[in-house]
């Protein structure tokens, strides 16, 4: 996919809002044929249209009328893994961890801006491609070698402690993806590690020294505030 459209197939998002005036702006702002958009007003008719139109991702609302969003977030998980994108008032640490830990992708505060809302998509669009292609990450110099468990910057060769590779391979594989520090942890160390943060954030500081040009301003993993980390996308 050399953009983040294909005129002939285009991808489909499925827009979840009860507010009138966002549905008719997210309309405006991604039609013109560069997407194929499905509304739905409520959490039942999410799961509905859900099943029906099979969407390639969906930009959902947390407050909706009939179920909460994140409850909506995790009967979508129980049978899908489309890609979630969160577009909510909501602008508590706790609400975006909930939402993360329920199984959505992203998470945006409104109002947003519809560039940002575009890479999102399209960030989410490309790791879906590259789960079905050839496991190698490369991004600005980094290259991780997902078969063969290698790992370079800028044609040289990172040596890894086997706990860090497995951090990052995880960070790698979700790339573009916000991960929360919770699952992080129960997935490299263990549902025990879950009240230990600062293992998390020793391993992260480690992995960055030995990948980032500059640890105090890295390039491939973000940190996003109070939630958890985010491998950078192309």
């Amino acid at each position: 996919m050399t953009d983040e459209t294909d005129m002939a197939n285009p991808p489909r998002i499925l827009v979840v809002d009860d507010e009138t005036a966002i549905r008719r702006f997210l309309r405006t702002a991604l039609g013109g044929g560069a997407f194929s958009l499905h509304e739905a007003e409520t959490g039942h008719a999410a799961l509905a249209a859900a099943a029906v139109a099979r969407p390639d991702i969906i930009l959902l609302d947390l407050g909706l009328p009939d179920m909460d969003g994140i409850e909506v977030i995790r009967l979508i998980r129980e049978w899908s893994p489309v890609p979630i994108i969160v577009l909510s008032v909501r602008e508590r640490e706790t609400d975006k961890v909930a939402a993360l830990d329920a199984g959505a992708d992203d998470y945006l505060t409104k109002p947003f801006g519809i560039a940002e809302l575009l890479a999102r998509i399209r960030a989410s669009l490309r790791r879906t491609l590259q789960e079905a292609s050839e496991p190698v990450f490369r991004l600005e110099g980094l290259e991780v070698d997902l078969v063969h468990r290698k790992v370079s910057v800028d044609g040289r060769d990172v040596q890894l402690t086997p706990t860090e590779y497995e951090l990052l391979r995880l960070l790698v594989t979700h790339a573009g993806k916000v991960l929360t520090h919770g699952r992080i942890l129960k997935r490299i160390w263990g549902i025990g590690y879950l009240d230990q943060p600062h293992v998390l954030r020793v391993n992260i500081s480690n992995l960055r020294r030995k990948i980032e040009a500059d640890p105090s301003r890295p390039r491939y993993i973000r940190t996003e505030p109070g939630v958890g980390y985010r491998m950078m996308g192309e």
